[in-house]
């Protein structure tokens, strides 16, 4: 749903945490590392992420390693691509009428 994903990238925190899980699977600690934030913010953050299916975690022992699954995203991003092509589409058009306007 695109609805999900934009929820799980609605947040400037969220949106770090899936930008650092690009470079690889990463534990908890170290994609969540410098944000000045308490822990229970973070929790509730990466139950967003996990909730809409953007990241997925793997507990070995104590250990929680997070991943991104970028085909959460990708709804939202088709639904985007959708939007450019018709506002491409309507801007050339707009510039056609413009360029044909003698005014």
């Amino acid at each position: 749903m695109v609805n999900n994903s934009f929820k799980a990238l609605s947040h400037p925190i969220r949106r770090e945490i899936v930008e650092r899980l690009t470079a690889g699977p990463a534990t908890v600690g170290e994609v969540t590392r410098d944000f000045d934030v308490s822990k229970p913010a973070i929790s509730k953050h990466l139950k967003v992420l996990e909730e809409t299916g953007v990241v997925s975690r793997v507990i070995e022992g104590r250990t929680h390693r997070l991943s991104l699954e970028p085909e959460g995203l990708d709804e939202a991003a088709e639904w985007m691509e959708r939007q450019r092509a018709l506002w491409t589409r309507l801007f050339d058009v707009v510039d056609d009428y413009l360029k044909e306007d003698p005014r």
